[in-house]
Parts: C-alpha cells; structure tokens; sequence
C-alpha cells in the first residue's frame, strides 16, 4: 500500500511479533507502526479504513495468541511517550492507555492514591486492561473508571462517561474503540499500607502462578460454577504437551511456551482442553486470550 511521504518510513513491513507478545509466539505482521501522536494515529486510521486494511491496536501483548502465519493487516502499538501521560487531580488520576500497569501502580502509591493494588503482576498495558476489565481476587478495574477518551476506527475522538460504559466479567463494550486515556477514581491512602498490599499481591500471585517461561496468563476465562484451572487439574491436564507448548504444572489455566512453541501447539492445547472439560463437566470453556489472525 502507497503511504503518504510523512508516513511512509515509520510504518514498518514484514515484522515479526513474537518479540512483542508475552507469549513469543507469532509470524509477521505486513504493516506495523507506532504513531508519534494522535494526530499521526487519526491519520493512519483514516488511511486504512479507505484502503479496507484491519487494523489491531497491541498493547503489552500479555494476553494475544498471533497466528504463525502472521497477520494481512496493519499493528498498531502505542508506544510513544505521548500515549503514557499521567495526571493526578485530587484523587482522580488521568492515564494515557499505552501505559504499563506497573508504572501506574508505582505512580498512584506515590500519590498516596489505593484502588489498583490487585492488578499487581499483571504485565498488561491500561489500555487493555480496560478493553478486557482485567481484575483479579474479585476485584476488576472497571470499578474505578470514570470517564475513557477513544478514537473510533474513522479517528473521530470521542469522550465516554461512566454511564456510557459497559464492564462485566473480563469484556467491555471498548471493542469497537481505541482506548487513548482513561480518568480512574482511587481513595486516599497512607504510602506504606498501599506498599504492603502491593506486596501482598505479588506474593499471591507469585505463589499461585509462579513460573519464568513464555505465557500469556489465564488461558479460559473461569466460568459461573467456580475455577477454570481447577476443571482442567480435575481433568488430568497438567503437564500435557503439544509441540513446544506444555500445560502449567502450578496453574492449570496457564499455557507455557517451552522455548520453539508454534500457535498451533497452544490451539492444539485448547482444544484438548475444552474437549476434556465439556465430556467431564458439560461445561464450555471460553477463551480470556486473544486469538490474532
């Protein structure tokens, strides 16, 4: 596709995006680009709805499986300092969406503000965060959201309230949009105590999920009847294998990338899985990650 001359050197071609999924796993993207501002993303946006090219915004990529053929479409990471700004009013804090959790976790103990020490751990951007209602130990960050700023895919900016929005359990009504910055509501709270929660949830998850190789967290989501990690251990699960692909030995609903794991080894994993849950339990698993293709 012909870019115009002041995007043509920064959209990038035939990149690999293994490197830039938690997961390691994915074949090359035809088109990808971090824009230096919104002006840049509204006009690449505009670009590609003429041209009738997808388009998929990546964040951390911590929850993404990207197919090993690679994706006919153009990436989008918003990496650039411009989408990462953070505000403090009170106890409202502004966030641009290409933010990583851990940086606004750091920034609201600074502030003395508590309400995001359970995404601890978790190695997502706000972004996502958001479009998925990422929570854990029963809490999730749509509780805390008071107003989104999005671009739709035509790149018109829209402001969302919070009577607007619409969070349930691990999705949002945010799919059709590009998140750019959220504005959260926090509470006031001593320095220390919001450190010793931080601590307290690192150790949680540490001890629950602990593991050094390649994933992509909780591959199901849980479902209304209790714990998707605890259906696939009844099942026998855990240690089984396909390709370079294994099924956590410490947490059943993790799947880890041993070193040279193809797409099709993880579906291949899935499928197995949501197999031996519906024979045993009736009960359909669905999928908390994102299948790129």
């Amino acid at each position: 596709m012909p870019w115009p001359r002041n995007l043509a050197k920064a959209i990038k071609t035939k990149v690999n995006l293994a490197g830039y999924t938690s997961f390691k796993i994915g074949g090359q993207a035809k088109y990808f680009f971090e824009p230096k501002n919104l002006k840049q993303l509204q006009q690449v946006l505009i670009l590609a709805k003429h041209a009738g090219l997808r388009v998929f915004i990546l964040g951390a990529g911590s929850n993404i499986l990207v197919s090993d053929s690679g994706l006919d479409g153009l990436v989008i990471k918003l990496s650039n300092k411009s989408f990462k700004q953070l505000d403090c009013q009170g106890s409202c804090l502004t966030a641009g969406s290409g933010l990583k959790l851990n940086a606004l976790i750091s920034f609201s103990r600074n502030k003395n503000l508590s309400g995001l020490e359970f995404l601890t751990g978790i190695p997502g951007t706000l972004g996502g965060c958001l479009m998925g209602n990422a929570g854990a130990w029963g809490k999730a960050i749509g509780e805390l959201v008071k107003q989104v700023g999005v671009l739709d895919y035509n790149g018109k900016l829209k402001l969302l309230e919070s009577k607007q929005l619409k969070f349930a359990y691990r999705k949002s009504n945010l799919n059709n949009y590009i998140i750019i910055w959220a504005k959260l509501k926090l509470l006031a709270k001593e320095k220390k105590a919001i450190a010793a929660k931080i601590n307290q949830y690192l150790l949680r998850r540490k001890q629950s999920q602990g593991n050094n190789l390649p994933n992509a967290g909780c591959i199901f989501k849980n479902p209304a009847c209790g714990s998707a990690g605890r259906l696939i251990d009844n099942c026998g699960l855990k240690g089984m294998a396909r390709g370079g692909a294994v099924i956590s030995k410490l947490h059943a609903n993790f799947i880890l990338n041993t070193g040279k794991a193809k797409s099709r080894d993880v579906l291949s994993l899935m499928d197995l899985t949501r197999k031996k849950v519906k024979e045993r339990f009736k009960i359909n698993l669905e999928p908390e990650i994102k299948i790129w293709k």
